[in-house]
């Protein structure tokens, strides 16, 4: 077969893949639009096992990766997911090169969401550096241990935007605001893909689209999003991670207007592929073209195939009986058309043949331990997070002084849960390398200061277990049979014996995540009468956090006086916390969402509309400020930046013309350290309201001790236009605007500028 034209390395991809379309059958190109879930070891059944005693529904999981095999050799499988062992990738990729009839290489598939063995930040936490550099450099090395595993594709990034924080997955991706989420969406492809070398993984953003408004914030329910809202807020990370060359996208299991995302034409087709200019192929999220069924949507499964490949969707993830199985009888009964099928596989096989799959399937399994275990891959991730620290408050006890202290009280479980330190989503991880807090404080502070620890108050376990829990032996639980009260109290009288009561609170990491929805923003357990307790002492707080959503904190903050969030900080993170806290490094972490201060105020964003009375938004609930009680953006420093000298370099530009916003950024102290610039905008007048305030520019320097930096950001088009209902499309208004540039979405610093309409020969008229 070497003779043959797809096998000729002097082609392009795009010829070499209509080459090899041209010789499958129904049955193969049905195949290569399938990817598996591979739930074995690979090695055989004992001869002796009778699989045929067991239920059907263990028979079906045990019989299951024999299944996946056979369809390997025979050419029907166009990928495989969960596949972490090199070896075993291997084993299969040899099983399609080899023995299948035309030798097309696998895919595999890995969820690699904020990395493979070095585990960094979870998502939300990497955001909050607000850095693309950071979250490049942060995928650029999970992408290299995923390829040395044999990994060839990511589902990542998750770039929905997530303005309920009642839904678990808004830890996998950048918060509420879609100018942040592009930009941060972007440098993940980056990072990822790089150039499709050798050590680089195929990026697949997920999930189209609107996945993050479900209702109640409850996974996998249906939303109801306006068109203005989807253009202006779910669809730009979209456009951005394929402006920088996303190959992949996923698609969203639930129903969007109606219509479940996985079967949508308009979505899929003429938006994606139409509007958003998608060349790239696309996938199914686990089950979501059977769940067409399900949800009611399509007749039968061969109907639910035709349905999903009609509105665009190529690739099917499922774990049993593929719906696109059904693909060759359905072509063969003219329900479906093969140009509508070979386009869809000439996509797949587009992708292989640019990552170079059929030249090289194989991977090295020496190199593989030697990358997994790179020192400077961990000095990465203690880099990371450190950048992504927000420090909330700090009434002057931070930062912690060595040389004054004797003894430290370190409390709380999460304290030193290595499982916990890590958060969610990870699966090739080994908790042996997580320097928890409890760790990187004892490391950081040395034999001179007696650091103990008290685990005190439990957390209580979920109601409805994880499933991922099952797939997790490093899992850790509150023990059944332990004493409550002795324990709390235990916590209580080692924190008054101290010179400082470090407390770490918060959720484990199975209660945030997919299927981690929750009702209540509330402490779980009786962490928060813990922290009352301690406070009473009269020992000074500090208070660290470990979520990956905001927690009910109005207590806390007004009444201790440090409070850190830490999110879940990954395999270095107890070394970041420890460096934050001891003043090593200033923290310059800053909030990708509002931080509510009850449940019952979310969905809350802070770039909402004016709307009527405007200054009696802050008491729309007749008990409560109905502001959040920490803004975007927000997060506090060791060292005091002035802001200064706020100008426009021109009074007015004409529609589709750019203005460059400069300010001068003083660090008034003694210290050097990183601070975020952000820009806002507000729209006074227009086709459609404008919400009070937009991040349109930001930027994390670095400003020296007595320094001053002048950033400079630029305002046009790109920033400016928008979808309007109104007219159906996107404009840019000829209008006013208000522009603020500072630490917060709350800065006061202000300036405007007018956009006035151009005349027939291009100069500006006045509005």
């Amino acid at each position: 077969m070497t003779d043959l034209p797809y096998r000729d390395t002097a082609l392009s991809a795009e010829e070499r893949a209509e080459d090899l379309l041209s010789r499958l059958t129904p049955e193969e190109k049905a195949g290569q639009l399938t990817m598996y879930f591979y739930l074995g070891t690979g090695r055989p059944l004992p001869e002796d096992f009778d699989i045929e005693s067991l239920p059907p529904e263990h028979r079906a999981f045990v019989d299951q990766p024999r299944q996946v095999e056979a369809a390997v050799a025979g050419g029907r499988a166009g990928g495989v997911l969960f596949v972490k062992d090199p070896a075993l990738a291997n084993r299969l990729q040899r099983w399609a090169v080899e023995e299948s009839r035309l030798g097309i290489p696998l895919l595999f598939g890995y969820d690699v969401i904020h990395g493979l063995r070095t585990i960094f930040p979870v998502p939300v936490a990497l955001s909050a550096s607000w850095s693309p550099d950071v979250m490049e450099a942060a995928q650029t090395v999970a992408a290299r241990e995923a390829r040395a595993a044999g990994i060839h594709w990511t589902f990542a990034p998750m770039i929905d935007v997530a303005r309920d924080a009642r839904w678990g997955r808004m830890i996998e991706g950048s918060g509420e605001d879609p100018f942040l989420t592009s930009a941060l969406a972007a440098a993940q492809v980056r990072g990822f893909q790089g150039d499709f070398g050798p050590d680089r993984v195929l990026a697949g953003p997920k999930h189209l689209v609107g996945y993050g408004a479900a209702r109640g914030g409850r996974d996998y329910e249906d939303a109801e999003i306006s068109d203005a809202e989807l253009w202006n807020v779910y669809l730009p990370p979209f456009r951005a991670a394929i402006e920088a060359g996303a190959a992949n996208v996923m698609s969203a299991y639930m129903d969007l207007n109606g219509v479940p995302a996985s079967g949508n034409r308009r979505l899929l087709t003429d938006v994606l592929r139409g509007e958003l200019g998608f060349t790239g192929w696309t996938v199914s999220d686990a089950g979501a073209v059977r769940s067409l069924e399900t949800q009611h949507f399509a007749r039968d499964r061969q109907d639910a195939a035709v349905r999903a490949l009609h509105a665009g969707l190529d690739m099917e993830m499922t774990t049993f009986d593929p719906a696109y199985d059904h693909l060759p009888q359905a072509l063969a009964e003219g329900r479906l058309g093969v140009e509508e099928l070979d386009a869809a596989v000439r996509r797949v096989l587009t992708a292989k043949f640019r990552l170079g799959l059929f030249d090289d399937p194989y991977v090295d399994e020496g190199a593989a331990p030697g990358i997994l275990a790179a020192s400077a891959h961990r000095d990465a991730a203690r880099t990371a997070a450190q950048q992504s620290l927000v420090l909330l408050k700090n009434d002057g006890v931070l930062p912690l002084d060595a040389a004054e202290l004797a003894s430290v009280a370190v409390i709380g479980q999460l304290a030193d849960s290595k499982r916990d330190t890590l958060g969610p989503w990870v699966f090739d991880h080994d908790t042996r390398e997580t320097v928890t807090v409890l760790e990187g404080l004892r490391a950081r502070l040395g034999d001179g200061v007696r650091v103990e620890h008290a685990p005190g108050a439990g957390i209580v376990e979920r109601v409805f277990p994880s499933p991922f829990d099952a797939l997790d032996e490093t899992v850790e639980t509150t023990p059944a049979d332990r004493d409550e009260d002795a324990e709390i109290e235990r916590a209580v009288a080692l924190a008054a014996g101290a010179d400082v009561a470090v407390v770490v609170v918060g959720q484990r990491q199975n209660q945030i995540g997919e299927k981690a929805s929750t009702s209540t923003l509330d402490l779980p357990g009786r962490q928060l009468e813990q922290v009352k307790r301690i406070a009473g002492t009269g020992t000074p707080v500090v208070l660290v956090v470990m979520t990956g959503r905001p927690v009910d904190l109005r207590w806390a903050d007004g009444n201790v006086p440090a409070i850190v969030q830490a999110w879940y900080p990954g395999t270095r993170g107890g070394e970041a916390v420890a460096s934050v806290l001891l003043g090593d490094v200033s923290p310059a972490g800053r909030l990708p969402f509002s931080w509510p201060r009850h449940v019952g105020q979310l969905p809350m964003i802070y770039a909402h509309l004016r709307t009527f009375e405007p200054e009696q938004r802050g008491t729309r609930y007749f008990e409560e400020e109905s502001t959040p009680l920490y803004p975007f953006g927000h997060g506090l420093s060791y060292a005091e930046f002035r802001y200064t000298d706020l100008r426009v370099d021109s009074a007015s530009i004409p529609v589709g013309g750019t203005a460059k916003v400069s300010v001068d950024v003083a660090n008034t102290s003694a210290r050097t350290a990183d601070e975020v610039v952000q820009l806002y905008v507000h729209q006074r007048y227009g086709t459609s309201s404008r919400p009070v305030r937009e991040l349109k520019g930001f930027e994390r320097i670095t400003v020296g001790a007595g320094a001053s930096v002048t950033v400079t950001f630029e305002l046009g088009p790109d920033q400016l236009r928008y979808w309007s209902a109104a007219t159906g499309g996107f404009v840019q208004d000829a209008t006013a605007l208000d522009i603020w540039v500072g630490g917060s979405s709350t800065t006061p610093l202000t300036a405007r500028l007018e956009v006035t309409e151009p005349d027939r020969d291009g100069a500006a008229l006045a509005p």
